[in-house]
């Protein structure tokens, strides 16, 4: 029973009990003190098409509720979804920033750090934390791209002394 039915109950409610119920149980009893069985009878099958119309508004209000709180939960649903979204959005922008950032700034000393950082492995990061999802083949991507950089590395010669100066 919602709190709009609560005033317009035609009897006083005893507590512990169902109100609707406890109404109808008084008002059969008021009935059957005044109108003998044919006439109550009468009565009640008067009384069931008004029943029954009001059980259909409170089962259609009843619904309605249950459609709104569901929207409701809905709504808080996909704001959460899209909380989340924008978070793994900015953090895998930091990220990629920071990788970025890092790969140029060691490019001119150790190209090959600067390859493992702006390479696949940047691609396969963002993609995890953008996309929220990661595929086999990216990890492979990354591991042979690390093994050709190092071993690149293991082969480059090593940088030549800077020239003594002119004096």
């Amino acid at each position: 029973m919602t709190t709009e039915d609560q005033g317009t109950l035609p009897a006083p409610q005893t507590p512990n009990e169902d109100p609707i119920v406890s109404a109808g149980l008084q008002i059969a009893a008021k009935w059957g003190a005044t109108l003998d069985a044919a006439q109550l009878e009468v009565a009640l099958k008067g009384l069931e098409p008004q029943l029954q119309r009001e059980h259909k508004e409170r089962m259609y209000r009843l619904k309605m509720q249950q459609e709104a709180a569901q929207q409701a939960a809905q709504g808080g649903r996909e704001q959460r979804e899209h909380k989340r979204y924008m978070a793994g959005l900015i953090s895998g922008s930091i990220v990629a920033i920071a990788l970025l950032g890092a790969g140029v700034f060691v490019a001119k000393d150790q190209w090959w750090l600067s390859i493992l950082l702006c390479g696949p492995s940047l691609l396969a990061l963002v993609k995890i934390f953008v996309l929220r999802r990661s595929d086999e083949y990216d990890m492979n991507a990354v591991s042979v791209a690390t093994r050709r950089t190092m071993n690149a590395a293991g082969q480059a010669q090593p940088p030549q002394p800077p020239a003594p100066p002119v004096v």
